[in-house]
């Protein structure tokens, strides 16, 4: 059986909003045409520092003004969870994915994205990492998290979706409650193996841990659209 194909749109380093904005087009895109086509995995690394709070949260706006004045950007958005920080050193990737084509229901698209981190890392050299069950979200190194996860889906079509910590500057995360678990830690791909790990370096890892995981193929495009 054929494969159903996502478009892969690399956009490097680039402002977070710059992300939300391309993520937008192509929620208006699968929705104008339900069924027709898989989508894309949007991916790129944040140029600056910026948290975010989902659906449930988060942040108060005393908080919110304390942490823009550390020089990041604040945002509440649309997908699950509470706050967290997104900024250079870290993989975001936004699948904007039409689950139809794919047939997928919305917790087997939150458990393959879960995979693809496991398998990342396991590639990488640390076998470790998995999923762990509810209250937790996200994939860990015993009480530490690498890559949180926080999706969105509605009529079938998804966005947002996982932080993967490559070389992030982890204490940013010292100044929230990440995902609002109290007693976690966070961590990093170059905090475990002792080395500086670019985002540019595990991306062709990562996009196959994607196609083996979604059973897809990925068709690159040059420009976003």
């Amino acid at each position: 059986m054929r494969q159903p194909a996502v478009r892969l749109l690399w956009l490097s380093q680039v402002p977070y909003a710059e992300l939300l904005a391309l993520q937008e087009r192509w929620l208006r895109r699968l929705q104008a045409e339900p069924g027709t086509e898989a989508g894309a995995l949007l991916l790129c690394e944040p140029a600056g520092p910026v948290y975010t709070a989902g659906l449930r949260g988060g942040l108060t706006s005393e908080e919110a003004t304390r942490l823009r004045a550390l020089g990041a950007d604040v945002r509440a958005i649309g997908r699950g969870g509470l706050a967290t920080f997104h900024g250079p050193g870290q993989l975001l990737c936004h699948p904007v994915l039409d689950l139809r084509p794919l047939g997928l229901r919305l917790r087997a698209h939150v458990a393959a994205l879960e995979a693809c981190a496991v398998r990342l890392c396991e590639l990488q050299g640390l076998p470790g990492a998995r999923a762990r069950p509810p209250p937790y979200t996200g994939v860990w190194l015993g009480e530490r998290k690498i890559c949180a996860i926080g999706v969105r889906c509605g009529r079938h079509i998804t966005s947002h979706g996982l932080a993967l910590n490559c070389s992030t500057d982890l204490t940013w995360f010292e100044h929230i409650v990440p995902c609002g678990l109290v007693g976690t830690g966070v961590t990093s791909l170059s905090k475990e193996l002792q080395r500086h790990v670019t985002v540019d370096e595990i991306i062709p890892r990562f996009l196959e841990a994607f196609k083996e995981t979604y059973k897809c193929t990925l068709i690159s495009e040059d420009s976003p659209s």
